[in-house]
C-alpha cells in the first residue's frame, strides 16, 4: 500500500472513482427499468422484459474522416452498484483493492453475452489492453541510468561481504585480490585459493586488484600448473614439462603451464590431450591444442553464419586482448588444421566406422554422406515385395534426381592435391578425384555437340569458359529433387563449362548407389540435349560407371522454371506437370540448395583442393542433417497444401499417360498461322512460278508479295510511331527526342522508297496520292499519317485493284489477325498472373508502384494487340467482298471492348462487379485458335483443359506420394535404430574402455532416432483426418 501524502491522494481518487462508477451503473439500471415500463420508449425487439437492458457503445474509427458510434442493447442481470470494501478504522479503501482488475476497460458482461450467442467454433476473444510490458525497450530507457551505474559499480571490488575476506578454502585468511570473470558471482579470492579452485577449470580468465583497478592476469602467472594423465589436483611422480604451450578455447587464447605424465603406464602425449578433450595441432611434440568445445562452436558458427576461419580467429584474438598491447601468439594455421581433422573424425564416428573392424580405411565411397530418409532405399525403408508392385504403382518407388552446376563455387589455382590431399577421398559427397580426372583427360579433346533446342549457353559455351587462374570454374551436383538432399558421391569440379562428360560422371557415379531401384526421374535444365546420346557416351566410359537401363524406367525432364526457355516441343515433352507419376515435383531443388552454400564461396575459392572439398563436404552434411530434423513439419505442410488441390481424372489424359505411343493431347494439332509463315508460303509459290517460266514481278528485287508485306510492316511502324509521339511530354530529354526524330527520318525514307516501287504495281495510286506531299518541305510529324493505299484501302473508294495483290493482302491480313489474337491472349494471361501476384504478395507503397507500372506496360501491349486486330479486321471486311469470302466472320468476329477479358469467370467478372456471383460466358477470343470457326471448344481449349486436368492429377499423386514418404521416413529411422543397436555389442578388437565408449555411443544414437521418429509420428497424427476430409481419395 502506498504511504504518505501521495498514498492519501491515491486513496481519495480510488474512492471518487468507485462512487461515480456505482452511480453510473445505478442510473443505467434505472433508465432500463423505466424504458421497460413505458411503452412509448422504443426498445429493442426480442428482449425479455424481465431482464434489464445493458447498453454497449462502440466507436468505429476506421474512417478517420467520419467516425461512427454504435450502441447495442442486450439483456443482462440487474446490476448492483459496486461499493468498495472499507476498513472500520479510517474508512479508507481496503488493501485488497486491485487496480489492474478494477480499472480494466474491457466490458466483460458484453463479452459473456457474445460468447453465449456465438455460432462460430472459435471462442470470442476480448481485445487485450496494451500494457507497458509490451514495449520493453521504452521501459529500459527509463532504467538506463541505473544500468549504467551497475556497470560502473562492477569495476570496483564490491561490497564488504564479497571483498573483505577470501571466499576460497574455509580457513584461508589471505587478502582477496583475484576475481574470476568466468565464475559465477562477485566474490574475491586470494592467489593460492584461486589456483586450488581452478585446477579443473584452467582456462578461466581472471583479473588482479592492483589497489586501484582490476588488471587482467592469467592463471599461469598465478602459478597454476596443469597435469595430464591424472585426475585434477593429483600430481604425477614423473612429470614432463611442455614448453610454450597454447590452448584455444571459446573465451580466448591461453598460455598455460602444462605437464605430461611420464609414468611407466603413461600414454602418448596426443592421447593424454585427447582424453582431456583437447585436440592437438600435431602428433609429434604438440604445443598447441583446441578444446572440443571451441571446435564444436567454430563448426556451428561456420554452418549458420558462413563466416571464415580468419574472422573467427580474429574474434578469439580480440577476446584475449582487445587493446593490441599484448597480442596472442599466431595459431591461425593450427586452428585450420585442427578444425578440418576434427570434423572429419566426427563424420567417421557418426557413420559407425569406429564400430567396424576395418576401421577408417574400410570406408566405402559415399558412406559418410547423410542419406535422405524420404527417398526409396531397398532394405532400409521399403516393404518386402515392393519390386513386384503393379505397373500402375511403380511410380511410387521412383527416385527423383536433379542435376545442376554452380559457377559461383569456383576454385583458384592454389596448391596441389599432392600437398593438400582431401581427407574424405570420395567417402562423402565429392567424387574420388583420381578416376574422375583420368576420365576427363581421356575425353579432353572431344567437342561437345551444339544445341538443337534454344541456344543454351550451358551447351554451346561449355568449351569457352574463362579458366584463367582457376583450377575449377564451378561444381556440378546431383541432388534429391523431392527433398533437396545432396546425394553421395555426386559432387564434382567443372574444369571449364558444363560439359557432358563431367555431368555424365556425376550421374553414373551416383546411380551406382541406387542400382536396386527400377524407376528414375532425372531433371536437368538441358535434359533435352544431354539425354540424346547419354547411353552411347556411357559405353565409352570405364566399366565401373556402366549402368544398365534394361528393365528400368528412366524419365528425363526439365525443371519448371527453366522450361520456358526451351522450344515448344520441349515444353510439352519434358514438363513435370504432364507426365504421370511426377506428383508436384518442380525439379528446381538444386537451385534452392545453392543459395545456402554460395556464401561459403568467398572462403573456399582460396583454399587448397583438399581443404576445399572437406569443407564443402562438411557443409553438405549439415544441410542434409537439418532437413532430416525438419522432416516432420516439412512433409505435413506439403500435404496440407496438396489436399485442397485434388480433382477428378479425365480419360483422355489417362490413355496417353498409360501409353506414350498414343497421340500427345498436350501438343497442338494445328500449325500456327503467322505473317512470316505466309510470306514463306508466298515466296515458295513465286519460286514455283519461276521454275515454270512465269514471272509476274515488275521489279528485279521486290515481288508482289514482298511489296504488300512491306506495306503492312510500314503500317505497323506508323502505329507504333503515333503511339510513341502521343506519350512524348513537354519535358522529354534530348535523348528521347533524338531517338524519336531518327525513327521518324528512317520511316520517311522507307516510305519514299516503297512508294516508288508501289507505283510500278499500282500505277492508279499516283492520282490518289496527288494530295499527299512527301517532299522535303512536308512536316515530318505527319509521316505516321501518310496513307499507304494498300489494295484494301483502294477498294473502299471503290476502284479496281489487281486480283493477285488483293489475294496476297488477304493472306497477310488473315495471318495478322491470328498474330494479334495470339498476342492478345498471351498478354491477358500475363496480366492475370501479375495482378494475382500483386494481390497476394506485394506489400508497401514502393513495391505497389513498381508492380503497377509493370501491369500498365502489359495493358499497353493488350491495347496494341487489339488495335492490330481491328486494323486487320477492317481490311478483311473490304477484301472479303471482292474475293467472295463469306464465312470469314465466323473465324474473325468483330472485336468489341467487352470481348477483351480473361478466360475464367473471375477474370471476366472483374470487368463489372455486381452483387453475388454471376455466370459470364467465355469470350470468343479464347475459342478461336488457328482458324477454328465454330462456337465450340477449339484445339486451344482442349489443350488448356488437358493441362488443367493433368495438374489436378499431379496434386492427387502428390498426396499419395507424401503419405508414402512419411512412411519411408518412419521406417528408415526404425531401421537406423536397429542398425545402431546391433553395434552396441562388444567388439573383440577394442579394449575394455573403448568397448564401453562404443557401446555408449551405439545406445545414444538409437535414442536419438527414436525421439525423432516419435516426434514425426506425433506431428503426422492428423494426416488420416486430413485425408479422410476429402471424399474423393481415401488414405493410403
Amino acid at each position: 500500500m502506498v504511504k504518505g501524502r501521495y498514498g492519501h491522494k491515491l486513496t481519495r481518487l480510488e474512492k471518487q472513482f468507485h462512487e461515480e462508477n456505482g452511480a453510473r451503473h445505478g442510473a443505467q439500471a434505472a433508465a432500463a427499468q423505466n424504458a421497460a415500463q413505458n411503452p412509448a420508449v422504443k426498445r429493442p425487439r426480442n428482449v425479455d422484459s424481465s431482464h434489464n437492458l445493458h447498453a454497449h457503445t462502440s466507436v468505429d474509427v476506421t474512417n478517420m474522416g467520419c467516425p461512427s458510434v454504435r450502441t447495442v442493447y442486450y439483456p443482462a442481470p440487474k446490476v448492483t452498484p459496486a461499493t468498495p470494501a472499507r476498513t472500520e478504522a479510517d474508512g479508507s479503501i481496503s488493501e485488497t483493492f486491485n487496480l489492474d482488475t478494477n480499472f480494466d476497460a474491457v466490458d466483460n458482461t458484453y463479452i459473456d453475452f457474445l460468447a453465449e450467442h456465438n455460432t462460430n467454433t472459435e471462442p470470442v476473444k476480448s481485445k487485450q489492453n496494451r500494457t507497458a510490458g509490451d514495449d520493453p525497450q521504452r521501459l529500459w530507457v527509463r532504467e538506463r541510468d541505473s544500468f549504467l551505474k551497475e556497470f560502473i559499480r562492477l569495476e570496483a571490488r564490491g561490497d564488504a561481504p564479497w571483498s573483505h575476506a577470501c571466499h576460497g578454502l574455509p580457513d584461508c585468511v589471505n587478502e582477496p585480490t583475484v576475481h574470476c570473470r568466468d565464475c559465477k558471482g562477485l566474490q574475491l579470492y586470494c592467489r593460492s585459493c584461486t589456483v586450488s579452485l581452478h585446477s579443473a577449470m584452467p582456462l578461466h580468465n581472471v583479473e588482479f586488484w592492483t589497489d586501484m583497478y582490476f588488471q587482467q592476469i592469467s592463471l599461469q602467472d598465478l602459478g597454476l600448473c596443469i597435469q595430464l594423465g591424472h585426475p585434477a589436483g593429483i600430481q604425477c611422480d614423473n612429470p614432463v614439462r611442455a614448453f610454450d604451450f597454447t590452448v584455444l578455447d571459446i573465451n580466448g587464447i591461453h598460455s598455460v603451464s602444462l605437464f605430461f605424465c611420464n609414468c611407466a603406464t603413461a600414454k602418448t602425449r596426443t592421447i593424454q590431450l585427447l582424453r582431456s578433450c583437447w585436440y592437438p595441432a600435431t602428433t609429434t611434440d604438440p604445443r598447441t591444442t583446441a578444446t572440443f568445445h571451441l571446435l564444436d562452436n567454430f563448426q556451428m558458427y561456420t554452418f549458420k553464419s558462413k563466416g571464415s576461419a580468419f574472422e573467427y580467429w580474429q574474434a578469439l584474438s580480440r577476446l584475449s586482448d582487445n587493446t593490441g598491447t599484448k597480442p596472442p601468439k599466431d595459431r591461425y594455421e593450427a586452428l585450420l588444421r585442427m578444425s578440418r581433422q576434427y570434423r572429419h573424425l566426427l563424420a567417421l564416428k557418426r557413420a559407425g566406422r569406429a564400430h567396424n573392424v576395418r576401421g577408417v580405411l574400410g570406408t566405402k565411397p559415399g558412406e559418410l554422406a547423410v542419406p535422405c530418409p524420404a527417398c526409396p532405399q531397398p532394405g532400409r525403408n521399403l516393404l518386402p515385395g515392393w519390386d513386384s508392385a503393379p505397373p500402375n504403382d511403380r511410380w511410387l518407388f521412383a527416385l527423383f534426381l536433379g542435376i545442376d552446376a554452380n559457377f559461383r563455387m569456383c576454385h583458384c589455382n592454389k596448391s596441389s592435391e599432392e600437398v593438400d590431399l582431401s581427407l574424405s577421398k570420395g567417402w562423402a559427397y565429392f567424387m574420388e578425384e583420381s578416376g574422375f580426372k583420368g576420365l576427363l583427360a581421356e575425353h579432353a579433346g572431344q567437342t561437345q555437340e551444339k544445341s538443337s533446342c534454344a541456344s543454351h549457353n550451358a551447351v554451346n559455351l561449355a568449351d569457352s569458359k574463362n579458366v584463367h587462374g582457376l583450377a575449377a570454374t564451378g561444381i556440378g551436383a546431383v541432388v534429391c529433387a523431392r527433398h533437396n538432399f545432396k546425394r553421395p558421391s555426386a559432387v564434382g569440379d567443372l574444369q571449364k563449362g558444363e560439359k557432358y562428360v563431367n555431368m555424365d560422371f556425376l550421374i553414373f557415379s551416383m546411380l551406382t548407389h541406387s542400382s536396386d531401384l527400377a524407376v528414375f526421374n532425372i531433371s536437368y535444365n538441358i535434359a533435352c540435349q544431354w539425354s540424346k546420346h547419354l547411353w552411347t557416351r556411357m559405353s565409352h566410359y570405364p566399366s565401373k560407371l556402366h549402368f544398365s537401363p534394361g528393365g528400368k524406367t528412366i524419365t528425363f525432364l526439365v525443371p519448371k522454371f527453366h522450361l520456358p526457355a526451351h522450344i515448344p516441343a520441349c515444353q510439352t515433352t519434358f514438363l513435370f506437370n504432364l507426365i504421370k507419376g511426377m506428383a508436384r515435383t518442380d525439379g528446381e531443388a538444386p537451385e534452392r540448395a545453392w543459395s545456402n552454400i554460395n556464401p561459403v564461396a568467398t572462403s573456399t575459392r582460396e583454399m587448397g583442393p583438399g581443404s576445399r572439398q572437406d569443407t564443402l563436404d562438411d557443409h553438405f552434411s549439415d544441410w542434409n542433417w537439418r532437413k532430416v530434423c525438419n522432416f516432420g513439419p516439412f512433409l505435413l505442410q506439403k500435404l496440407k497444401e496438396a489436399i485442397p488441390q485434388w480433382d477428378q481424372h479425365r480419360q483422355m489424359v489417362e490413355e496417353w499417360e498409360a501409353d506414350w505411343s498414343k497421340p500427345n493431347p498436350f501438343k497442338s494439332a494445328a500449325v500456327p498461322v503467322t505473317q512470316a509463315s505466309v510470306c514463306l508460303e508466298l515466296s515458295q509459290a513465286e519460286a514455283d512460278q519461276l521454275k515454270r517460266g512465269l514471272d509476274v514481278s515488275l521489279h528485279a528485287e521486290v515481288s508482289p508479295s514482298v511489296l504488300i508485306a512491306a506495306g503492312t510492316d510500314l503500317e505497323a511502324q506508323q502505329c507504333h510511331l503515333a503511339t510513341d509521339k502521343a506519350v512524348v511530354g513537354m519535358h522529354s530529354t534530348d535523348i528521347q527526342l533524338s531517338a524519336l526524330q531518327q525513327w521518324t527520318n528512317t520511316l520517311h525514307r522507307q516510305l519514299e522508297h516503297w512508294v516508288k516501287i508501289q507505283t510500278l504495281y499500282m500505277p492508279y495510286v499516283a492520282r490518289l496520292r496527288e494530295t499527299d506531299d512527301l517532299g522535303p518541305e512536308s512536316e515530318e510529324e505527319a509521316v505516321h499519317n501518310v496513307k499507304l493505299w494498300l489494295p484494301s484501302a483502294v477498294l473502299k473508294l471503290p476502284m479496281h485493284c489487281d486480283t493477285n495483290l488483293t489475294r496476297i493482302e488477304w493472306q497477310l491480313r488473315v495471318a495478322q489477325a491470328h498474330e494479334a489474337l495470339h498476342e492478345l491472349r498471351q498478354n491477358l494471361r500475363l496480366k492475370r498472373h501479375l495482378t494475382g501476384f500483386k494481390r497476394d504478395w506485394i506489400r508497401g507503397q514502393h513495391a505497389h508502384t513498381r508492380s503497377r507500372g509493370i501491369i500498365d506496360t502489359v495493358q499497353k501491349k493488350i491495347d496494341a494487340a487489339a488495335t492490330k486486330y481491328n486494323i486487320a479486321w477492317s481490311a478483311l471486311e473490304v477484301l472479303a467482298k471482292v474475293l467472295l469470302e463469306v464465312e470469314w466472320m465466323n473465324q474473325f468476329p468483330k472485336l468489341e471492348k467487352e470481348d477483351i477479358r480473361g478466360m475464367t469467370e473471375e477474370q471476366a467478372a472483374s470487368e463489372s462487379q455486381t452483387e453475388g456471383r454471376r455466370l459470364v460466358a467465355i469470350s470468343w477470343i479464347w475459342k478461336q485458335y488457328h482458324g477454328a470457326g465454330r462456337e465450340e471448344l477449339s484445339n486451344a481449349m482442349r489443350i488448356e483443359w488437358c493441362k488443367a486436368r493433368a495438374r489436378a492429377s499431379r496434386w492427387s499423386e502428390e498426396v499419395e506420394l507424401l503419405q508414402e514418404e512419411m512412411r519411408w521416413v518412419s521406417a528408415f529411422l526404425e531401421w537406423q535404430t536397429d542398425w545402431w543397436e546391433d553395434r552396441a555389442t562388444p567388439r573383440t578388437w577394442l579394449d575394455e574402455m573403448e568397448n564401453k565408449g562404443a557401446s555408449a555411443y551405439a545406445h545414444r544414437q538409437p535414442a536419438i532416432c527414436q525421439a525423432m521418429r516419435t516426434r514425426c509420428i506425433s506431428i503426422w497424427s492428423i494426416v488420416p483426418g486430413l485425408v479422410a476430409s476429402s471424399s474423393d481419395v481415401s488414405p493410403t
